[in-house]
């Protein structure tokens, strides 16, 4: 029997997660690039004239990869030392015996921990902007396409002047803008930790350099370079300060609490049968109820941001807990913390990318509910037109009034559509207007600016296009997203 189906795994791996995301965070990814800012280590400390062999660097090189049987050894040696850094240094030097003695040589355990994280959260951050990029086009493309389509708008809940299902969508995107300028700044911002030593002061090196200052300072340089960061902290302590790890995970749960807004837009929208999210030939809304064509994707959107906006509070309580230049109560809750954020985070993207790429409206639907709240919009547009008429726009109020409140007790009373505009046209009063009652009815006349202001924010020149402008050839090369489960 497979005994995976007797421990436990996460979700955001066996369901929701992408392969990209779910290997960057991996513990063999983690543990080779371990080994591959030692090989950086050692090469710097070569170049500046520390006694490390050819062949040291050569057998280092060629077993970056961990191997199962590495960590094998690694779990053996973490049980004896209770250390998994120096486990690791311990496997690393079987694979590379000539390396053995040189191997984190002037480190600490952060030298490769907290480099690693700061390599982790870059490189993952690289995954989620082209596809948070990719949402934006796509939804972009869909609030282009119906950019004139009229729909009742609401506040409070309740029936407003009407918008269109363009526009509406372009309130979407301007959250999902903020979020993607957030996490380009956050990335942008991300530094690396370098070679500071056990406490940040980099003694240990300056002695391994005999006092010689420069090279200390090459030797950070060198290797900040060869991790592909253009700078690194100047100061540090023996960790790079938690508040990095806070301040990445707030970019990250401003976007959680985009995606639940716009999973809860259309799951209120779906139960009014005006839009809904893709739905599968097979897929089943529920196990009782066959008809059903439940927003699962939308429920599931917003129920993983929850979780992401909550999760992203452990960063926040680590940063505050710790203590002068570091106490270890930072290091279990980050072991989960962090690859959690992010693999919601992409879980996250894969669903928004998946709704908005396939969104289905129901113009007829809309029409229909559309007509049922109109007249009553409409009123105003009535009593201006009788105002043009010459006639008192007191009086023109009273008699919609009047009107307003026995169509009023059609609907709710009596359950019976709206027939306001039919009192109108039999009110001897409004024979006036009685030969452009349907040009003031025209739901076109109602959405002022929608279809421009459209135009305007997504098309040539605009703000999606020139925030888009960057991610153009990694859209170009992006797969429509698909949800498996």
């Amino acid at each position: 029997m497979d005994n995976k189906y007797e421990i436990y795994h996460s979700p955001l791996e066996g369901r929701y997660a992408g392969a990209r995301m779910k290997k960057l965070f991996s513990p063999r990814t983690r543990a080779s690039t371990w080994r591959q800012l030692w090989l950086w280590l050692a090469e710097g400390e070569k170049e500046l004239g520390l006694p490390i062999s050819d062949e040291a660097i050569d057998q280092m090189a060629k077993n970056l990869t961990m191997t199962d049987h590495d960590f094998e050894i690694a779990e053996v040696e973490e049980k004896r030392r209770r250390h998994d850094v120096m486990a690791h240094v311990h496997a690393f030097g079987q694979a590379a015996p000539a390396a053995a003695g040189i191997i984190h040589w002037g480190a600490t355990s952060c030298y490769v921990t907290d480099n690693a994280d700061l390599i982790f959260l870059r490189d993952g951050l690289d995954i989620l902007l082209p596809s948070l990029a990719a949402a934006i086009q796509e939804l972009s493309d869909f609030a282009r396409t119906y950019k004139d389509q009229a729909c009742l708008g609401y506040t409070h809940g309740q029936p407003a002047q009407l918008v269109t299902v363009g526009k509406r969508a372009c309130l979407w995107i301007q959250d999902l803008l903020m979020d993607l300028r957030n996490l380009e700044r956050a990335r942008s911002d991300l530094r690396f930790r370098g070679v500071k030593g056990t406490v940040g002061t980099q003694a240990s090196f300056l002695q391994i350099f005999k006092g010689d200052h420069e090279k200390v300072e090459a030797l950070d340089e060198i290797v900040t370079r060869k991790a592909g960061f253009n700078s690194a902290f100047t100061i540090s302590s023996q960790t790079y300060s938690r508040k990095i790890d806070l301040d990445v995970g707030h970019a990250l749960a401003s976007f959680g609490a985009t995606c639940e807004r716009i999973g809860g837009d259309i799951r209120h929208l779906a139960m009014f049968k005006e839009i809904e999210e893709p739905f599968e030939k097979d897929q089943i809304g529920s196990s009782a109820m066959a008809y059903k064509r439940n927003p699962m994707r939308s429920e599931r959107m917003c129920s993983l941001a929850r979780g992401l906006v909550n999760i992203t509070q452990n960063p926040v309580h680590t940063y505050a807990a710790q203590w002068l230049e570091r106490s270890l109560d930072d290091s279990a809750v980050r072991r989960s913390t962090l690859p959690e954020i992010f693999l919601t985070a992409d879980a996250l993207l894969n669903l928004l990318r998946n709704i908005c790429s396939g969104l289905v409206v129901y113009p007829a639907v809309i029409q229909r509910r559309i007509n049922e709240e109109l007249p009553f919009m409409a009123t105003e547009n009535l009593i201006m037109a009788m105002v043009d008429k010459g006639h008192s726009r007191q009086d023109a109020h009273e008699h919609i009034r009047v009107l307003s409140h026995e169509a009023a007790e059609q609907v709710k009373i009596h359950g019976k559509d709206n027939d306001l505009i039919e009192r109108v046209k039999k009110d001897s009063f409004f024979a006036p207007i009685l030969d452009i009652t349907s040009q003031l009815l025209d739901p076109s006349s109602f959405i002022g600016r929608a279809p421009q202001q459209v135009e305007k924010f997504t098309g040539d020149n605009g703000e999606v296009q020139m925030a888009l402008e960057k991610y153009r050839e990694a859209l170009a090369s992006l797969q429509r997203s698909e949800v498996d489960k």
